[in-house]
C-alpha cells in the first residue's frame, strides 16, 4: 500500500490546484468554499533516479516506482472540530492519512476570497492547528471516559490513563503532539488514538506567480513555524505548478528555469514529504520487473520482505543484499558477486537506503 499524504488547510488556500499541480488528476477548482467534498485521491511515483540507472542495468520489461499517495481533503474552517463546514468528515477523512500537507495561502488575487479581510498565513495556520487540537482533545476526553470504569480493576488501563492525562494537558497548553516525545509503549497507545496533531506536518507555502521562493518574509515566518511545531515546509507556486505539469517535460522544464527553479514543485514537495515521514527505499529484481519500495528507515529484512508478499515474512529464511552503489559502480550483479559485495543478512538485519534484496523464504 502506498503511504498516504492528506492536503488540508483553509477553504481557498490553492488545495485542489496543488492537488492537480501533484498529481495532474483535473480535481474541479472554484472560486468559493468546499469545492471538495468527498476528497479526491491519487498515486503519485515517488522521483529516483537510482531507479532509472537500475533500468540501464537490468533492461527490464517492466521497471516500477514507489509510490505516495495524495488525498485532497475539504476545507476546514474555524470550529471545524465542533462540525462547522464538513467538520466531521475533514476530521474522519484526516484520520485516514500517514501525514499532512497544510496548504499555507501566500499570494493575493481578489477574484478568489479570503476568509478575512488580509493574507496572513500565521493566523491562517493557528486556526488549523487550534482546530485540530480541539477534536483531539475531544477524542481523548471520550476515550479517558470509557476506560475510567475499568481502570481501578485493570493496571494497563491505568497505564493508558495516566497517559492519557498527560496528552491532555500537552493539548490544552496547545502543544502538538508530534514535538512530543514518547517512549515506545505510549507511542503504541498514540497510534490506537489516531490524534491529528501527531501526525507528521508540511507547510506548503503557496505563493503567487511573482514570488521568490525564498528570502520572503511570510515564507520565513512559515518556515519558523514548521520548525517549532516539529514539521517542516516547502515553497512552491501551484497556479503555475498545475499549468506545467499539462505540458511536455522538456517544455515545462524550460519555462522554470525563467522562474529560476532547479526543479518541479512536485518532486520537491514528494522529496521533503520522504525526510519527514524518515522513509528509505529499497529495490528487488523479479523475473523482469525492477521494482522500488518504501519503508520507514530501521525496518528489519522480514519485514520488508512482507512488503513484497505476507507470505515471503511469513517464511522469511535470509536477504541476499547487494547496494546501489556497489552495482553501480562494478556495472553488473555477477562482478558485484565476483568483488565480494554480496552479503547474507539474517531477520535482525535493518534494511538501508538504496539495498537491492533478493529474498530467500520458505512457501
Amino acid at each position: 500500500m502506498s503511504l498516504k499524504l492528506g492536503i488540508v488547510g483553509l477553504p481557498n488556500v490553492g488545495k485542489s490546484t496543488l492537488f492537480n499541480a501533484l498529481t495532474g488528476a483535473n480535481a474541479m477548482v472554484a472560486d468559493f468554499p468546499f469545492t471538495t467534498i468527498d476528497p479526491n485521491v491519487a498515486q503519485v511515483a515517488v522521483p529516483d533516479e537510482r531507479s532509472l540507472k537500475l533500468g540501464e542495468i537490468f533492461h527490464p520489461e517492466k521497471l516500477t516506482p514507489t509510490t505516495i499517495e495524495f488525498v485532497d481533503i475539504a476545507g476546514l474552517v474555524k470550529g471545524a472540530s465542533k462540525g462547522e463546514g464538513l467538520g466531521n468528515r475533514f476530521l474522519a477523512y484526516i484520520r485516514e492519512v500517514d501525514a499532512l500537507v497544510e496548504v499555507v495561502r501566500c499570494f493575493s488575487n481578489p477574484l478568489i476570497p479570503h476568509h478575512t479581510e488580509k493574507i496572513d498565513p500565521a493566523s491562517d495556520i493557528e486556526i488549523v492547528e487550534l482546530e485540530l487540537a480541539l477534536a483531539d482533545l475531544e477524542t481523548v476526553i471520550k476515550r479517558m471516559s470509557k476506560s475510567e470504569r475499568t481502570a481501578r480493576r485493570d493496571a494497563s488501563v491505568q497505564k493508558e490513563m495516566h497517559f492519557l492525562k498527560k496528552i491532555q494537558s500537552y493539548l490544552e497548553k496547545g502543544e502538538p503532539l508530534r514535538t512530543i516525545s514518547f517512549d515506545s509503549d505510549e507511542k503504541l497507545i498514540l497510534k490506537d488514538c489516531h490524534l491529528l496533531t501527531a501526525k507528521p506536518l508540511l507547510y506548503a507555502v503557496n505563493v503567487d506567480e511573482k514570488a521568490k521562493l525564498q528570502n520572503d518574509p511570510q515564507v520565513q515566518i512559515i518556515n519558523d513555524l514548521a520548525q517549532a511545531r516539529g514539521g517542516k515546509s516547502v515553497v512552491i507556486c501551484a497556479k503555475l505548478e498545475e499549468e506545467f505539469v499539462r505540458l511536455p517535460q522538456e517544455e515545462a522544464n524550460l519555462y522554470r528555469q525563467e522562474y529560476g527553479w532547479k526543479e518541479s514543485g512536485r518532486n520537491r514537495l514528494i522529496k521533503v514529504g520522504y525526510e519527514l515521514l524518515d522513509l528509505i527505499t529499497f529495490y528487488t529484481v523479479v523475473g523482469t520487473e525492477v521494482r522500488a519500495w518504501s519503508l520507514p528507515r530501521g525496518t528489519k529484512a522480514p519485514q520488508a520482505a512482507g512488503k513484497v508478499h505476507s507470505d515471503m515474512e511469513k517464511g522469511f529464511i535470509r536477504a541476499e543484499v547487494m547496494t546501489y552503489q556497489d552495482l553501480v559502480s562494478w556495472g553488473s550483479p555477477l562482478m558485484v558477486r565476483e568483488k565480494g559485495g554480496l552479503r547474507v543478512e539474517g531477520q535482525d538485519y535493518e534494511v538501508k537506503d538504496g539495498d537491492i534484496l533478493y529474498f530467500r523464504f520458505q512457501a
